[in-house]
């Protein structure tokens, strides 16, 4: 996952911008970028690194323009190196900067047709770079002036829609026209807009969450459907378009239960409700597991699990509390690339409270248990602080399959739900007791919040890719590539294409 923003306003950005992305940076810890628009030039910058250390006064001061797109990012394909931080950039037609919150299910294939169909050089192995040239090239092929108008762009996201599969939540500027912004037919990937009425004039702000609209300013004012894209020129005029043909809303149910901010609404669901609701539910089938009074204390696992563990404690009528301090200085585990790196950082990241384990049967409420290293380790940690019993409760179902639409869970291996029971992840993770959320209750935490929401992309619970292209192959050639890093992953022909950032020699 990654976090998006696109603007237009009517004073400068780039201050907005870097605002936004902060309100964002749980969505992407590795590299942020910002690309800014002026007198039809475009300004960029872009590192690896969070937001407050990417950017210094000196590359703000640069950053000029009304208009622009951030991003920060969390690396699902290609590899965490600075040329692969977006925004992007391509230099025909018009001149486009792109940023993208997803991932592509037939990149490879998009790759090979960039290189031999378009003519299009594609430099690193970057999903986001190949769906800007996509994008570019269509764009290219409806101009038929030296002015774009909204209705070419539409078209161009039509195409764009037939050629690539998977998940993409995309901003992208075009110099000197405007800011256009698209989501996938099966809308994923969150997306939305809001607006801000000044003295100036109206000003746009599109985002991957709601709690950036909010925090700049901006009055929400809806999500961006399925398929639909939104273009936003250089006067703050909005056009809109549906530009699928057969677009439905399947928004994934891992941003309900870990990925979003509590404080967002995504496709008409309180994050923090949907989170309230999996711990109702998931009392239920504690209830049902684990005989009345062998719990005395609830405890969560900050941040993500709280709402469910308040709400969970709740229902049961058992006392809540609060037995981990979490230090706000150290990123989010699960997002962090390497497991050596999530492991060291566990213990980092939280420290127990001694006295409020000591002697006591806990029940541990985490979001979810992916690779199970965190889950493990904090296990120990309630031993080693005393605790008689540990129970452990997920909010989420098993995760027994690969994510492939821009979560970092590609590979089965690293599940530690993958081909074992429930009693054995249990004790793998040295818990007494382990109480796992069922798949209908998930769906049904958020439906509950939004009716309108029936339909979910819950690949990594239940196995069942949306897209309809990912394939057991496709997986086997995923986890391939994952183990073999160094191996060539495209033909011949493709890696023909130069390599504008060649290894630099050992000394």
């Amino acid at each position: 996952m990654c976090g998006i923003v696109g603007v237009v306003s009517q004073t400068q950005v780039n201050q907005l911008l870097y605002d936004a992305l902060l309100l964002l940076q749980h969505r992407g810890q590795d590299a942020a970028g910002i690309a800014t628009d002026h007198n039809n030039m475009f300004s960029m910058y872009k590192a690896n690194g969070l937001v407050r250390d990417v950017f210094r006064t000196r590359n703000m001061r640069s950053l000029l323009g009304t208009s622009g797109i951030g991003h920060c990012r969390y690396p699902t394909a290609g590899s965490s190196s600075e040329e692969e931080a977006q925004p992007f950039y391509v230099n025909a037609p018009f001149g486009i900067t792109l940023a993208h919150n997803g991932n592509l299910t037939n990149q490879a294939e998009l790759k090979q047709d960039m290189f031999r169909k378009d003519r299009r050089h594609i430099n690193t192995d970057s999903d986001s770079e190949v769906l800007l040239n996509v994008l570019a090239h269509e764009i290219q092929e409806v101009s038929t002036s030296y002015s774009l108008d909204p209705d070419a762009l539409f078209k161009a996201v039509a195409m764009v829609h037939r050629r690539v599969r998977g998940a993409y939540a995309v901003v992208a500027q075009i110099a000197g026209v405007g800011l256009l912004a698209f989501r996938d037919p099966y809308g994923i990937r969150p997306l939305c807009i809001g607006v801000n009425e000044t003295d100036r004039g109206t000003e746009y702000l599109v985002a991957s969450e709601s709690v950036a609209l909010e925090g700049m300013g901006f009055r929400f004012l809806r999500d961006i459907a399925p398929g639909e894209a939104v273009f936003i020129d250089n006067d703050s005029k909005l056009y809109e378009k549906q530009c699928a043909d057969n677009p439905s809303l399947n928004p994934c149910a891992f941003e309900y239960v870990y990925l979003a901010r509590p404080d967002s609404v995504i496709d008409g669901a309180s994050v923090y409700a949907t989170r309230l609701k999996m711990g109702e539910y998931l009392a239920d089938k504690i209830r049902r597991e684990i005989p009345s009074g062998e719990i005395d204390v609830v405890m969560p696992i900050p941040d993500s699990s709280r709402p469910a563990a308040i709400q969970l404690a709740l229902k049961l009528g058992i006392e809540y509390r609060e037995g981990f301090i979490k230090n706000r200085y150290i990123g989010r585990t699960f997002i962090m690339p390497g497991q050596g790196m999530r492991k060291k950082s566990v213990r980092q990241k939280l420290n127990a409270i001694s006295s409020e384990f000591k002697g006591k049967n806990v029940l541990l409420v985490d979001d979810s248990i992916v690779r199970g290293t965190t889950s493990r380790e904090i296990v120990q940690m309630a031993r080693d602080s005393g605790a008689r019993n540990v129970f452990f409760a997920s909010a989420a179902p098993p995760v027994l399959f690969p994510n492939v639409y821009g979560i970092d869970m590609p590979t089965r291996d690293e599940l530690i739900a993958h081909g074992r029971t429930v009693d054995e992840i249990c004790r793998e993770i040295t818990a007494d007791r382990l109480v796992y959320q069922d798949l209908d209750a998930l769906k049904r935490s958020i439906s509950d919040v939004n009716p309108a929401l029936q339909n979910f992309e819950a690949s990594c619970f239940d196995g069942v890719y949306v897209t309809g292209d990912v394939t057991p192959e496709y997986l086997d050639r995923l986890e391939h590539a994952r183990n073999s890093p160094n191996k060539p992953q495209v033909e011949d022909a493709v890696r023909t294409q130069l390599n504008l950032n060649p290894p630099v020699a050992a000394e």
